[in-house]
């Protein structure tokens, strides 16, 4: 007889996931990968190229669950390196306070953030990177931008679910408002 106690740490099977949305919060970190000079003022951001589920392209932030009994800074780091590769060389904080806390609804309105599956509590920090970036999982790309461009209409209308309000406030955060 097999262990009931036994479970793969940290994963839900989908059906359990799916029921979990429904009735809780999930928590996510979310990440602004910028690239920054010598004196720390960021000179690019990244923003993943990715196809949703409904077959439109769209922009996107590094996010991710944070599992069950995986610390947030270990969170971030696995979501850095399956979206932007093993090279990518990312430098998180010591102080692992977030430049801000995203609640996504799946209700349209509530907040500026919306998740269609899900009401979620979102982490978000930006994060340094100086390797090489080469997107894998379900990134098609990662495109980098300066803040000027990152903070254009045009590549605004491409953030759905309020990760242009996100990207914004992370620029803000850093001293970037144009």
């Amino acid at each position: 007889m097999a262990d009931m106690t036994e479970t793969t740490p940290g994963w839900l099977p989908t059906d359990e996931l799916e029921m979990a949305r429904a009735r809780m919060p999930i928590l996510y970190v979310e990440a602004v990968p910028v690239r920054v000079d010598d004196s720390g003022e960021v000179t690019s951001v990244g923003l993943l190229l990715r196809i949703g589920p409904d077959g439109t392209v769209s922009r996107t932030l590094v996010s991710g669950r944070v599992l069950h009994h995986e610390r947030v800074r270990d969170a971030l780091l696995r979501h850095l390196e399956k979206d932007l590769g093993p090279v990518a060389l990312p430098r998180v904080p010591s102080s692992l306070q977030p430049f801000t806390v995203a609640e996504y609804f799946p209700t349209l309105g509530v907040t500026p953030f919306h998740d269609p599956r899900q009401h979620a509590v979102s982490l978000a920090y930006v994060v340094p990177v100086s390797g090489d970036c080469r997107p894998r999982q379900d990134a098609l790309d990662l495109v980098w931008f300066t803040p000027r461009e990152a903070l254009s209409p045009a590549v605004q209308s491409e953030m759905p679910g309020g990760h242009g309000v996100l990207l914004k406030q992370a620029l803000a955060h850093v001293g970037n408002v144009i």
